[in-house]
């Protein structure tokens, strides 16, 4: 039956990844003592011979220890790098067509990088030269747009009496269509 506690610390990834870490350097330590003392009995070396050999090879594993923190933080951050470059892998955003940068987002610029969405969301739109030349933002362009009303009348003195709220009705839908374009 296995200890509980055992079982608790293998089912965390990072302390189990520690533990095979821990494990392989103490592998380490044992082979290298193991072979310096070999190698005392069997060529007659000195104990101060031996002495050096292992410490010798505890500080390289270490180093190797030490370092391969370091080592997996490049890797990562050069693939990252890679990743976030390589229109292939999906790492870069096109906005041809429109966007919105609702997070902090650094871009390239002539000389040195711009921010956007530092403040909360930006948009980003293409712009398209008119025929007039001036630079402007692209629209859909507005279509035809019907306005139907159905006035249900009894005689032509009801009907006339509708014509105010008809007109005011009117006006109200031309006023929202200026405001959406």
């Amino acid at each position: 039956m296995a200890d509980p506690f055992d079982s608790e610390l293998t089912s965390l990834s990072g302390v189990s990844a520690e533990l095979e870490r821990i494990s392989k350097l103490s592998d380490g330590v044992g082979t290298a003592l193991a072979k310096a003392l070999r190698g005392a009995v069997t060529e007659g070396g000195s104990l101060k011979s031996v002495l050096a050999e292992v410490s010798a090879s505890l500080a390289q594993l270490a180093l190797k220890a030490a370092f391969a923190p370091l080592g997996d933080l490049l890797s990562s951050a050069l693939n990252g790098l890679y990743q976030a470059t390589n229109p292939a892998v999906g790492g870069v955003t096109a906005f041809a067509k429109g966007g919105v940068l609702a997070s902090p987002t650094y871009f390239p610029l002539g000389q040195g990088f711009g921010l956007a969405g530092e403040a909360g969301a930006e948009a980003v739109m293409p712009l398209t030269r008119g025929a007039d030349g001036r630079l402007g933002v692209a629209t859909g362009g507005g279509g035809a747009v019907n306005v139907t009303f159905n006035v249900t009348a009894q005689d032509a003195r009801s009907f006339a009496r509708s014509e105010a709220e008809l007109s005011a009705m009117l006006l109200r839908a031309v006023k929202r269509g200026r405001r959406g374009s």
